[in-house]
């Protein structure tokens, strides 16, 4: 493997650590007290509530990008795997135990949409979504860190 792809593939593990923590503690900071869709609904009005869940929004979406987008096919590159679509992609991942569930991966892409698209639609629809993005981010979390531990088996370390 080039110096470049393992190059490309250190920044993505260390861009990924870096989302992983910015989201859990955003999660965290959400989610100390139970999101109902009477909170869903206050966030017209207040804009630190506002601000934190479009952060939880965003950040789950964007972790989720660099993992299944960005790190998940360079990693597959890098151990000279074949490439195809993102569907056989997670397949692959997950039949290397890196990923629990392929099928998970694709209810949590669904999952980030409706977050974003029931954002001023539905207090209650968006109440849902966002605990239900609550409940995923462990599976992000734990896809993160089993690829950042497989890559470290193989002498690759991140920062």
């Amino acid at each position: 493997m080039s110096q470049a792809a393992t190059e490309r593939l250190t920044f993505l593990l260390e861009t990924v650590a870096l989302e992983a923590a910015h989201l859990l503690q955003t999660d965290a900071r959400l989610f100390a007290q139970a999101f109902t869709p009477g909170r869903a609904a206050a966030l017209k009005l207040n804009l630190d509530e506002s601000e934190r869940t479009d952060a939880f929004v965003a950040r789950f979406g964007r972790l989720q990008d660099t993992l299944g987008d960005k790190l998940l096919p360079e990693l597959l590159r890098w151990l000279a795997e074949p490439l195809g679509a993102a569907i056989d992609n997670l397949d692959r991942a997950e039949k290397l135990g890196l990923l629990a569930s392929a099928d998970d991966w694709l209810t949590a892409r669904k999952l980030r949409n409706r977050m974003v698209y029931e954002y001023v639609r539905d207090a209650a629809e968006l109440a849902e979504a966002l605990n239900e993005g609550h409940a995923t981010v462990p599976l992000l979390l734990a896809f993160a860190a089993k690829v950042a531990a497989y890559c470290e088996q193989r002498g690759l370390r991140a920062g």
